[in-house]
């Protein structure tokens, strides 16, 4: 199959970026699959995997904004990250934020089976990552982790004092706030060697998530290290985190009780669960079932039957 992929930016990024990230991986895994990748993204993208069509960034943000005269001959279906409905050319784009509009194009596919209920999506596929990219380690540290945005919705505040009340050191990472408390390190965005790092020797990784999260990258990131996830019940969590690999609460005071039951999990396990479900060969072989449908029908069905997990059209009961 010759899959075209459209991102507005520049590919990949260094640090922060999370939908970045998970286009990339989507363009290896579909090569690895054996399918040929066009990546339509801004000039200078390097994604070793895809043949890249250089798109100026403003014009790909623009609300009308027409990929087709960028499509190379044969190209059999495209794969927007942003909303997109070309006419004449089979087409799915993939929400990555939470819904705002209620006239979205058609053949809309979110992260998770909570974000397609929230946001009347048909079809979703669970985000993957690629293991070779991460550091898996068995033996931890002597600090807990917050990785992401420091934006109250995060649950950060919920992290530092959730840490605090547990006894343990916690470092955040994912940009810069003042905390003047003991045992608290700020250390702004990361990536690279001390990101795998950092998500490899934690004791744990908080994410007491304040909103309906798509889907939590990040949870997958710490798993594939072989560190469990502390979090809330909120979004697709419920989805990814198993009481294999982590915990989930509903207030603050369960969290803090919950922490203390982590040191009996198996770091082979949490990693065990991403390699079985959430790799990015197991989301390209998500997207491509979605790429037939298209094709095919020209729209994603009403109703399809969960297949191991990975993906779904439908319900995603």
């Amino acid at each position: 199959m010759k899959i075209a992929l459209l991102y507005h930016g520049r590919l990949p990024v260094e640090r922060y970026g999370g939908t970045p990230r998970v286009v990339v991986w989507l363009a290896r895994g579909l090569a690895q699959l054996g399918h040929e990748v066009v990546l339509l993204a801004a000039p200078g993208s390097q994604v070793p995997e895809a043949r890249l069509v250089p798109v100026d960034p403003r014009k790909a943000e623009e609300p009308n904004f027409d990929p087709r005269p960028y499509l190379p001959p044969g190209v059999e279906v495209l794969h927007a990250h942003r909303a997109l409905a070309p006419a004449g050319v089979p087409t799915l784009w993939t929400l990555h934020g939470t819904a705002t509009r209620a006239d979205y194009p058609p053949n809309m596919v979110c992260l998770s089976a909570d974000h397609a209920r929230r946001s009347g999506a048909r079809a979703f596929v669970h985000n993957g990552l690629d293991p070779d990219e991460f550091r898996f380690e068995t033996r931890k540290g002597d600090f807990d982790l917050f990785l992401g945005r420091l934006h109250s919705a995060k649950g950060w505040r919920w992290a530092v004092e959730g840490a605090r009340r547990s006894g343990r050191r916690l470092v955040v990472a994912g940009g810069w706030r003042p905390v003047l408390r003991r045992g608290v390190r700020v250390v702004g965005q990361v990536g690279g060697e001390r990101k795998r790092n950092l998500l490899a020797e934690a004791g744990c990784l908080w994410m007491p998530a304040l909103w309906d999260e798509p889907f939590g990258l990040t949870t997958i990131e710490a798993m594939v290290s072989g560190t469990p996830v502390l979090g809330t019940r909120r979004g697709a969590l419920p989805e990814i985190v198993t009481p294999e690999c982590g915990a989930l609460g509903d207030t603050l005071d369960e969290i803090v009780a919950l922490r203390f039951t982590l040191g009996s999990l198996s770091p082979e396990e949490c990693r065990a669960r991403v390699l079985a479900r959430f790799t990015h060969r197991h989301m390209a072989e998500g997207y491509v079932r979605l790429y037939a449908e298209v094709m095919e029908r020209g729209e994603l069905r009403q109703q399809s039957t969960l297949t191991g997990g990975q993906s779904a059209v439908g319900s995603g009961q």
